[in-house]
């Protein structure tokens, strides 16, 4: 019998169980009701991957789903000459590959790890099952694609109403604002990003960020060092969105 927890790589504790996992919030599986877990436990694999593990590829037949549990993982598209867009980056607790998964259809992303992930697997089989059986999971699934196409229409919104790329990069140093903590410099964010990555998510060259990144950082706005983002003037960025 495995034990709950098991040492893993990467600096992470590997928890095994849901049921004890001090990971849990209100997410997808993590609020099903206890027998429902129970299930759960039985039909799941869970793993410990590093920063730019591929989960899955656009275009490829889904395999099952995937359970992000702790860090990180960008969800792309890629055009056929080459250009990458990210369209989100997916916190803990999401669902990834679910859409393609109860669809049977081709992932229509691309989903690869920013930071080093504790994530869990779920055959697709198994998993179709386990909804058939848990009508409350199966609401939950529901729920969870809902999520995922207003968060679909949020993103368009952004990036179609956005008159320059200043205001597209304010905009998600706003959105990213939100999970920051803060000090009395301003607000604190962890950012496993890349000028390249950020370029790819609202859409501009790594150039045009580096220079934008620049001037926020010469206009006491916002800098990124390294992988931490600090929000010095919240309301100089809401201003700029707004404008």
């Amino acid at each position: 019998m495995n034990s709950p927890r098991t040492n893993a790589p990467y600096g992470m504790e590997l928890v095994e169980s849901c049921l004890i996992c001090k990971l849990r919030n209100e997410s997808f599986f993590c609020s099903l009701p206890p027998k429902v877990l129970e299930a759960f436990e039985k039909i799941k694999y869970p793993s410990a991957l590093p920063r730019n593990s591929v989960l899955f590829v656009e275009g490829q037949m889904p395999r099952g789903i995937y359970l992000l549990c702790k860090g990180r993982v960008k969800l792309s598209v890629n055009s056929a000459d080459g250009k990458t867009m990210i369209l989100k980056i997916s916190d803990p607790g999401e669902v990834l590959g679910l859409h393609a998964c109860v669809s049977n259809i081709p992932y229509e992303l691309t989903a690869e790890t920013v930071q080093p992930c504790q994530v869990v697997f779920i055959k697709k089989d198994d998993f179709h099952k386990f909804l058939e059986e848990h009508g409350q999971a199966c609401l939950k699934a529901a729920e969870h694609l809902s999520d995922n196409c207003h968060n679909a229409y949020d993103m368009i919104r952004a990036i179609g109403l956005s008159h320059s790329a200043s205001e597209k990069l304010a905009r998600m140093l706003l959105e990213l604002s939100s999970d920051g903590e803060q000090t009395k410099d301003g607000i604190r964010v962890k950012l496993a990003l890349t000028h390249e990555e950020i370029a790819q998510i609202i859409g501009t060259s790594r150039e045009t960020v580096t220079r934008l990144l620049a001037g926020f950082r010469k206009k006491n706005m916002a800098t990124l060092k390294g992988s931490t983002l600090l929000i010095r003037n919240k309301a100089g960025l809401e201003r700029l969105v707004g404008s």
